[in-house]
């Protein structure tokens, strides 16, 4: 009897082993599916202002194709309304990407509406035009939201702040009423990026939990101190600097302080295998497709890539 009890014993003793494993198993697939932001497990393809190699920049078309071309993120301009409403465009005038004319901030959003935001793209690469093209609106940030839903990812930039008060509150109820950030306050979709660091902090003082990334447009060779950087990580995960201005020893001070690295704008394959050389975890790219093709045939040969899955 004595005997029948200890392997019975025995018997539940390793079930239990095997329940444990199953469900640690599970625990790690869950954590692994739904803990970190994508931009802290792999290299972010960002698909800048949608795949506008392709359609008419920050179009609903343009945001389709660069989820077609397996972007991971939906990059968005901001810009705001007469009437307070905020819109994907990237110019503070509506003059460059629509057949109309004048500052956002001072036509309403039915105005802007009306205008054609598609026939520009056909009329300046006739190679890429298509019928469809024409005629199509300018969307608002909650149409976007509405159209690919709380699934896909959204890259969003507070464009021009300073002459668009309120814009960082309008954003964050945006996000809270789209769902894209959970009671906590918390989000594992979105990035918010700006030229403006104002605005940055900002956001961070309205919701610190909120990843942001600092955007930098240099005009000359890039330099950044380590103190700069230490400031940057006080609010923000990353840094976006126009690729053509740094160096391989920017882009390691930039990693070895933690940070994100998120150059802007990468086209060529050239610039592509630099960048992922140097240690960039990310970068905004016209053409989504082929830094896939770059990303496919990219063996990590650093620390920092190591590390990415």
């Amino acid at each position: 009897m004595n005997r029948s009890m200890k392997k019975a014993g025995l018997s539940l003793l390793g079930a239990a082993i095997i329940l444990q494993s199953i469900s640690m198993g599970a625990s790690a697939a869950h954590q692994k599916q739904s803990g970190s932001p994508i931009y802290e497990k792999k290299i972010v393809n960002i698909a800048h202002r949608g795949a506008s190699g392709y359609a008419p920049e920050h179009t609903i078309p343009a945001y389709q194709m660069g989820e077609r071309m397996n972007g991971d993120y939906i990059e968005i301009d901001l810009q705001m309304t007469k009437d307070g409403r905020l819109i994907a465009m990237h110019d503070e005038r509506v003059d460059r990407t629509t057949d109309g004319t004048g500052l956002v901030k001072d036509l309403t959003l039915a105005a802007i509406k009306k205008l054609d935001a598609g026939t520009w793209f056909n009329q300046k690469y006739p190679q890429l035009a298509k019928k469809e093209y024409e005629g199509i609106v300018v969307p608002t940030l909650e149409e976007v939201f509405r159209k690919f839903g709380r699934e896909a990812n959204y890259y969003i930039e507070t464009k021009s702040p300073e002459v668009y008060p309120g814009m960082e509150e309008k954003l964050l109820k945006a996000l809270k009423d789209n769902k894209m950030i959970d009671s906590r306050g918390k989000t594992k979709n979105v990035l918010i990026q700006s030229f403006s660091k104002e605005s940055l902090l900002k956001i961070h003082e309205l919701n610190p939990k909120l990843p942001l990334v600092q955007l930098f447009s240099y005009k000359n060779p890039a330099a950044i101190s380590e103190k700069e950087l230490q400031s940057i990580k006080g609010y923000a995960v990353g840094v976006g600097p126009n690729f053509n201005m740094v160096d391989r020893a920017y882009v390691k001070m930039v990693r070895n302080q933690g940070l994100q690295f998120h150059p802007y704008t990468v086209n060529e394959r050239a610039d592509m295998k630099k960048a992922l050389e140097w240690g960039a975890t990310g970068v905004f790219t016209n053409y989504p497709d082929l830094f896939n093709k770059v990303l496919r045939e990219h063996k990590p040969n650093n620390a920092f890539n190591k590390k990415k899955e």
